[in-house]
């Protein structure tokens, strides 16, 4: 088979790497065509000497197409994965710092609260240039595959106002599946699911081994799980409380609901600083601070280590592959995907996107209805499809007012700051992250005449309730394979070692 596929966003070594290795170990695609875009030169550059090793090691003659000229890489492209981070991680630095002054603690900070919403606005402005790019340039139908975040408010603009063919695409529910089959005591491929929902907010309302429904077994089984009892006590609560398990991980689900992170003196019962997806406060920014700075020190010793196997067994379970495969063959894949709902969930909006098993052969991306959501489950999905609607209308309209809403209707920012807090701190962040906000430039003069001139709200220096310090290229160096791991995966949680915690930051 010959066809082509583009990377967006293709320095991003956690996901490049792994996904081409996803694709080229489909027998039939030893022949496509592969191009890589950034606007990193040099992280371009780097990503596409470890990937064409990679290749040359496996036999494959495939030559890279490796462009910083985005129409370039996108002329003739049937197949698009989107994995940028527009901003860097100096516009995320931002995303969480900002909120701190206000009270606003983030363990993530890039699909809802402060942090989430001014990401959206970031990304959905450069993904209607991408769009724009995509329509005028590549195959006719192609199909964008988004792994950026916020997964949700980026697939929402794509498909809406991109004219774009576009399909979201996470991990979160194949961890929580791996997480339900091990408190069972049974393997992950003995534990059948339905999850649905939203991005991050998708519920196991189905849990069955051999046709018997062991939903109910769940809560005892998580209380009692000598790890996961301290690690997701989050989770297990909401699961408690709403009779379902989630998807997300501990600390990304404690900062969409206003319970778990709007008393400092309260978040240590929540999480656990074992690692960083369990509630840590701006973790994922550490973990990627950290990977990006022993990624580009130790460059040279990856291209000296053994090549990526291109082999059915080392392939990982990112559904990017497989519906590719799906389409081009005919082999059935299920998954569970990010779409327009159109009824799929049918007490969720039509228009929203929403997460939901799906099945993928040559007739295309098929999503069976799957009905209403148990009505507290959809009641916290719709709060934050709120928020999403809000943030993407504000994002396409540079209407600084939807952007204030959505900051207002955020359970985490409207549990902590009240509306004057609110409106300041857009402000700040609006200046602060004004290069990456092209459509904001008359609402960021208005903000600065503001933050210039009226008399300013007190906000306070704070670190957080429960901060780790970044490891520098030092300590990573003491074991390797852990930073290169970090580093080299997109799932950054996926494996979870201990972690010395004495260099916490006291609890402010």
């Amino acid at each position: 088979m010959t066809f082509k596929v583009t990377f967006i966003g293709a320095g991003s070594i956690g996901f490049t790497r792994g996904l081409l290795r996803d694709l080229l170990s489909v027998p039939e695609f030893k022949g496509i065509n592969v191009s890589f875009t950034d606007i990193n030169q040099d992280n371009l550059e780097m990503v596409t000497k470890l990937c064409q090793r990679d290749i040359h090691e496996n036999g494959l003659n495939i030559k890279i197409q490796a462009t910083t000229d985005r129409r370039e890489a996108l002329t003739g492209a049937r197949y698009i994965f989107n994995v940028v981070r527009i901003g860097g991680l100096s516009a995320f630095e931002k995303d969480i710092e900002i909120p701190l002054k206000y009270g606003v603690d983030q363990c993530v900070g890039d699909t809802l609260s402060a942090g989430g919403i001014m990401y959206g606005q970031r990304g959905i402005a450069a993904m209607l240039e991408i769009c724009k790019d995509i329509r005028e340039v590549a195959e006719e139908n192609c199909l964008l595959l988004n792994y950026a975040n916020p997964m949700a408010m980026l697939t929402w603009a794509c498909n809406k106002y991109g004219g774009v063919r576009t399909i979201g695409l996470c991990h979160g529910v194949q961890g929580g599946h791996r997480q339900i089959a091990n408190v069972l005591g049974k393997k992950k491929e003995e534990v059948d699911i339905v999850c649905a929902g939203i991005n991050h907010q998708t519920w196991y309302i189905k849990v069955s081994h051999e046709g018997k429904d062991m939903t109910d077994q769940l809560l005892s089984a998580f209380e009692n799980h000598p790890e996961y009892s301290k690690t997701e006590k989050v989770r297990i609560d909401m699961l408690r409380r709403f009779g379902y398990y989630s998807t997300e991980s501990n600390g990304h689900l404690s900062e969409y609901v206003p319970w778990y992170r709007k008393r400092p003196e309260e978040i240590k019962d929540w999480i656990d600083l074992g690692t960083w997806i369990n509630g840590e406060t701006g973790g994922y920014l550490r973990v990627c601070t950290e990977g990006r700075n022993w990624f580009q020190t130790d460059f040279p010793n990856w291209l000296k280590d053994p090549a990526l196997e291109y082999t059915s067994e080392n392939r990982s379970e990112e559904h990017g592959s497989y519906i590719l495969e799906g389409l081009e063959t005919g082999r059935v894949y299920r998954g569970h995907f990010n779409v327009v709902n159109n009824g799929v969930i049918t007490n969720l909006p039509d228009d929203a996107i929403i997460e939901a098993p799906g099945y993928v052969d040559r007739n295309g991306i098929n999503m069976p209805v799957v009905g209403d959501l148990p009505l507290g489950c959809a009641a916290v999905c719709n709060v934050s499809i709120s928020v999403q609607r809000l943030a993407v209308e504000a994002a396409v309209t540079a209407d600084d007012q939807l952007l204030r809403q959505a900051m207002m209707m955020d359970p985490l920012v409207g549990a902590v700051c009240n509306p004057k807090e609110i409106w300041q701190m857009v402000d700040e962040l609006l200046v602060a992250l004004e290069e990456w906000l092209p459509q904001y430039e008359d609402a960021i003069r208005d903000a600065k005449v503001r933050l210039k001139s009226s008399e300013l709200l007190p906000t306070k220096e704070y670190r957080g309730a429960a901060r780790l310090e970044v490891k520098s290229v030092e300590e990573m160096a003491r074991n390797r394979n852990e930073a290169n791991k970090n580093a080299g995966e997109a799932d950054k949680a996926k494996e979870r070692p201990a972690r010395d915690v004495k260099n916490s930051v006291p609890l402010l």
